[in-house]
């Protein structure tokens, strides 16, 4: 009698681990795809991480971050795949990544990379067809070392800096930076 009970109180235990498990797996919030949160669009460290510009990801067609003298020298084939509307061009929306379900229509886009400015020439948003012809010179001019290939420091380009909070001298009128009259409680903001 005792090995039943004993077997009917294991029982009931594994059974209630297995459901608070499944209950706590089922309370996870469900971040979707661009949303902070864990999923395809997250890092390493929890950090966001931004789709991938449709452009990049064409021309890099063995995925391995760097844009080969073969890569360069088929970019105009490579190009054309990502016109959805066959006319022989790439606008934005072909050729950039879609903003967050949740952004608002105004939302401004990141800063261009030097890929995207060095492919559409004469800079009206639109990749034409004489563009995407010339895209393997396009793509050499962007090759800073010379050595046939383009890594992403050459095809990214620089990223914008971003400001470091700082100590503003007193008197300070500046929105985002208060003097340190009006700095709110807590600690103190980074010196460095």
């Amino acid at each position: 009698m005792k090995t039943t009970m004993k077997t009917a109180a294991k029982r009931t235990v594994i059974i209630l681990a297995i459901s608070a498990s499944a209950f706590a797996a089922a309370a996870q919030p469900d971040y979707g795809p661009g949303q902070n949160g864990p999923g395809p669009n997250r890092g390493d460290g929890g950090r966001f991480r931004p789709p991938p510009f449709p452009l990049i990801t064409a021309l890099d067609v063995n995925g391995d971050c760097v844009i080969d003298s073969n890569e360069i020298a088929n970019a105009s084939a490579e190009l054309l795949t990502l016109d959805k509307n066959g006319d022989g061009q790439l606008t934005p929306d072909e050729y950039l990544p879609p903003l967050p379900p949740n952004a608002p229509k105004d939302a401004p886009r990141p800063p261009l990379p030097a890929i995207v400015k060095a492919l559409d020439a004469n800079g009206d948003g639109v990749i034409d067809a004489g563009e995407i012809a010339n895209a393997p010179a396009a793509l050499k001019s962007l090759d800073k070392n010379a050595d046939g290939q383009l890594t992403p420091d050459e095809f990214i380009g620089p990223r914008p800096r971003l400001m470091r909070p700082s100590r503003r001298a007193a008197g300070s009128n500046h929105p985002f930076m208060p003097n340190d009259n009006q700095r709110p409680p807590g600690p103190p903001l980074d010196t460095q």
